[in-house]
């Protein structure tokens, strides 16, 4: 499925006070990979993933939906395609109540009612909050607005998912909830997340973006690895790959685990580590 692909070529994007917050960034992710895109605060992660359904529009360089490269007239039906999550989920809840925020876009789509009605329930009941749906968005904590904005995402069927700092404002166990969404979402998954301990249980994938250029792009545990990289780039491992604070072992990988009780504890952080 060619159309579930997502390539930048030469990206470049200069704001009109002349900073540059994207210089040169190109890849491709194929049908299916979940992509993390790390960074440090201002590396262009957010700004990256606003160009990925044409939020914003690059200075220079291309964005490409399978073959299709991404203009004001192809813009509709990208759109269709690319589901953006919000880092901030203000910016995309504007509706009386949470219902009609989720419906907002399968009613723009012209679906029948009786299917906006059904994928209204299935996105507020994914993400666990359809008892939220008659009242306003600004009644809502802030945690309770992050996975409302994720259903209006899911209410659109897109082929490919795009979450900007998906677990902000979660509690833990709305985390676990959204990690176990997007292990089911079985489409094309790219987001950015200072939470990497997410990234690392969830993306064999990740690219490191500083300064806006392209640092890395490898295997997940390869990146975390490179200690000179992660260092330069003003990144840290994730806490699950840290020393532990109670006996000052390291922490055990994948593959490094010698059977232990310590390393079963270790190893507890999620899937990502057994």
């Amino acid at each position: 499925m060619s159309h579930h692909r997502v390539e930048a070529r030469g990206l470049t994007h200069v704001y009109p006070d002349g900073t540059v917050a994207l210089e040169g960034v190109s890849f491709r992710i194929t049908h299916g990979e979940s992509v993390a895109i790390i960074g440090a605060n201002g590396a262009g992660k957010s700004t990256l993933l606003h160009h990925l359904n044409g939020h914003l529009a690059a200075t220079k360089g291309d964005v490409l939906i399978g073959e299709t490269p991404l203009t004001r007239d192809t813009l509709p039906a990208i759109r269709r395609t690319v589901g953006l999550v919000f880092q901030d989920a203000d910016d995309q809840l504007f509706m009386p109540t949470v219902y009609d925020d989720v419906a907002f876009g399968p009613q723009n789509m012209g679906l029948p009612a009786g299917e906006v009605e059904r994928r209204v329930r299935e996105a507020l009941e994914r993400v666990d909050v359809w008892h939220l749906r008659a009242k306003p968005p600004y009644r809502l904590s802030g945690g309770e607005k992050k996975r409302v904005a994720i259903a209006t995402v899911l209410a659109m069927a897109p082929d490919i998912l795009v979450m900007d700092e998906p677990t902000g404002g979660l509690d833990p166990f709305a985390r676990r909830q959204l990690l176990a969404l997007l292990s089911e979402f079985s489409h094309t998954k790219i987001f950015t997340s200072h939470d990497l301990d997410m990234v690392l249980e969830i993306c064999p994938r990740t690219i490191v973006l500083d300064r806006g250029r392209v640092m890395a792009d490898a295997p997940t545990l390869d990146i975390f690895r490179d200690e000179a990289l992660l260092r330069e780039c003003r990144l840290e491992r994730p806490l699950s790959m840290q020393a532990c604070v109670v006996c000052g072992r390291s922490a055990t990988l994948r593959e490094e685990g010698d059977g232990t009780d310590h390393d079963v504890d270790r190893r507890g952080a999620g899937p990502g580590l057994r």
